[in-house]
């Protein structure tokens, strides 16, 4: 499961996405520099939240093993219960 800190970290690169997308409407076509920074930034941005695009999706595919796992040993208990009473 993941850790309050690694979500509390998912949801403020949620937030700077969002205010840069609104200071990016707020620019001039003409303001080279600060359109610039607005990209790095927005990239910095991107990376950021694909990185735990990417750690989500390893704990979901962590989770399904799991789950197979312990649905595996469920039908195993259940046979072998079963085998014992009749």
């Amino acid at each position: 499961m993941r850790s309050e800190e690694s979500k509390a970290v998912g949801e403020a690169l949620l937030r700077r996405l969002r205010r840069l997308v609104a200071r990016a409407a707020t620019l001039k076509g003409r303001d080279r520099k600060q359109l610039l920074a607005l990209i790095d930034d927005v990239e910095t941005a991107r990376l950021g939240l694909l990185r735990e695009c990417a750690e989500v999706e390893g704990e979901m595919r962590q989770a399904t093993v799991r789950t197979t796992a312990i649905a595996a040993y469920l039908r195993n208990a259940q046979a072998s219960r079963g085998k014992r009473h009749n």
